[in-house]
């Protein structure tokens, strides 16, 4: 008995509709994959938004200017002393600064030596470090005048100005500075060069706001929202490297690796807190001194991936603020809410259309499956399973992506019965019109 295609396909129709109900429900043809509903897992595993942290102030960052400057080592002063220095009737030399923010200053250059004093003609060394240049020409005075009788009491000429402030230097390394991306096949792959900067800071404005400022600002998008102060002096840097090896090979089984301490040279400065962790650390933590080094790491594993009908994929995580399930699909190229006007459009067009990235089955419905693979801290991973279905309904389905997550989109069961049998239908309406001179 001959059956023209309409009876054919109210057969294959039928078959489907038995394999619809014999239980089939949440998991696909095409495989299962075993996870726990999101409402089952606890909020710990779920992350905390960062919509929550606060960002610092930049007023931490920077030390507080002085009322007046103090002097130190390696500061030039430029001296005048009538009849002293110079010996003769030679006027004082002028200098003129190379930067704008300081006034010409006069006199013969006088470094302060290591030990903060400085050498005069015909007197002991003179101990300044501490002390303004008003209390400095002071001393000069009483040097002369009452110590060694050199110079009249009350109708001496001395000039105490400052030539130089002394510097410190600081080596600046920004992971993030000179990132480019470059594009392979369907994957992207970010080439890390990084840049370092090496400053000469001076006093008063050595400190971490100001090397920040030298060298591009705040850190970019793709560095971490922290700042590292590496000290110059301090433990010894293989000793450490052996007490971390030693804390690392200790992990248990199953178990949460021991928190790795930074060391004590370390001073780690965070530009976002969460409200009941307000960063504790003081002025002189942020004020830098020679051989300090100032380190801005990169974000570089902070990304999500995605598989299923969303195809291969790697994407970057927002630094500031929160991505939910939904954005990411959306990043990802895929569907993002339907209405019944998908259907009707796909049938008008007369085929399914494609879903994503082109990494599964296309139709119709749109898939609602996903599935969330999460790291946890001891290296094993958990299925987390999300209904798209119920993502407007139940706050609990929109479940925040954390780092190194993995984002399975797919097809239910039924959803790929349903576009099984549009597919026929759409394949018999054309069949049919063939058949019956319906297209030119």
């Amino acid at each position: 008995m001959t059956r023209n295609p309409l009876q054919l396909t109210v057969m294959r129709l039928a078959g489907l509709l038995l394999l619809a109900g014999s239980g089939c429900s949440s998991t696909s043809l095409f495989g299962h994959i075993p996870a726990i509903p999101v409402e089952r897992i606890p909020p710990s595993m779920l992350g905390r938004p960062r919509e929550d942290m606060q960002e610092i102030s930049l007023s931490r960052l920077r030390q507080n200017p002085p009322e007046v400057y103090q002097l130190g080592p390696n500061d030039i002063l430029g001296i005048y002393i009538e009849t002293i220095l110079p010996a003769g009737e030679e006027p004082p030399p002028v200098h003129f600064p190379e930067q704008g923010e300081q006034a010409p200053s006069i006199g013969f250059p006088v470094p302060i030596r290591e030990d903060g004093t400085i050498g005069l003609p015909l007197v002991p060394p003179i101990q300044v470090e501490g002390y303004t240049l008003e209390e400095t020409t002071e001393l000069i005075r009483k040097a002369y005048t009452i110590d060694k009788l050199l110079l009249p009491e009350g109708r001496d000429s001395i000039i105490v100005t400052l030539i130089r402030r002394r510097t410190f230097r600081v080596l600046v390394v920004r992971e993030e500075e000179g990132a480019t991306s470059t594009r392979r096949g369907s994957t992207q792959e970010v080439i890390k060069r990084g840049a370092g900067f090496v400053l000469d800071l001076p006093a008063g404005e050595n400190d971490l706001l100001h090397a920040l400022n030298e060298t591009g600002g705040l850190p970019g998008l793709d560095a971490k929202n922290e700042v590292l102060i590496v000290r110059g002096v301090g433990v010894d840097g293989r000793e450490w490297d052996k007490i971390v090896a030693q804390i690392r090979s200790n992990k248990e089984p199953c178990s949460c690796p021991s928190p790795i301490p930074d060391p004590p040279n370390v001073t780690r400065i965070p530009l976002r807190f969460y409200s009941e962790r307000v960063p504790d650390f003081t002025e002189k933590d942020i004020i830098l001194y020679d051989g300090d080094i100032v380190m801005i790491e990169s974000r570089e594993r902070e990304k999500f991936y995605t598989g299923g009908v969303l195809s291969g994929g790697e994407f970057p995580l927002p630094r500031d603020y929160d991505l939910d399930i939904m954005g990411a699909i959306a990043i990802a190229g895929g569907p993002v809410g339907s209405s019944g006007a998908v259907l009707s459009q796909s049938m008008a067009r007369g085929g399914g259309r494609s879903v994503g990235g082109g990494g599964g089955s296309s139709g119709p419905l749109p898939p609602t499956d996903v599935i969330v693979v999460r790291k946890l801290c001891d290296g094993s991973q958990v299925p987390i399973r999300i209904d798209l279905k119920r993502v407007f309904d139940d706050p609990r389905q929109r479940i925040l992506i954390q780092p190194e997550d993995v984002v399975i989109l797919r097809y239910k069961c039924a959803e790929e019965i349903a576009n099984t049998a549009l597919s026929l239908i759409q394949f018999n309406f054309l069949f049919n019109g063939f058949r019956g001179g319906g297209f030119n």
